[in-house]
């Protein structure tokens, strides 16, 4: 479990979260997020979603820094809500190995309707 990002100068979006050992008093990590863009597959127009990432860590936890540069690679991506909440959730279960999982993504209104995806894994 080596760290390459946090505490060095990263200037663009890497492919996959990093991890650190989790303590073991630690059973629910929750990130939340206002800020994760991506582009709607059919008219290119931008989407800004809300983002909360919660899970029960088994071995590992993980690095803020890293979660940050990960969905940034999001930004120029044609997704639609719910596959990016099911691809976000996969990238923490195959990553961190956490028992569980749940990414809650609330895509922001766009002509009037709010879209809420909700993605859950179990180990």
């Amino acid at each position: 479990m080596e760290l390459t990002v946090l505490g060095h100068t990263v200037r663009h979006p890497i492919e996959h979260v990093e991890v650190f050992p989790a303590p073991a008093s630690v059973t629910v990590v929750r990130f939340t997020t206002d800020e994760v863009a991506s582009m709607c597959p059919v008219t290119q127009q931008p989407d800004l979603s809300r983002v909360v990432i919660e899970y029960g860590p088994a071995a590992s936890c993980i690095e803020s820094k890293s979660l940050k540069l990960y969905l940034w690679g999001f930004r120029d991506r044609d997704v639609f809500a719910e596959a990016l909440a099911a691809e976000i959730a996969t990238e923490v279960m195959n990553t961190a190995r956490p028992h569980w999982v749940t990414v809650t993504l609330t895509q922001r209104p766009r002509g009037g309707i709010e879209v809420q995806a909700v993605a859950h894994l179990e180990a």
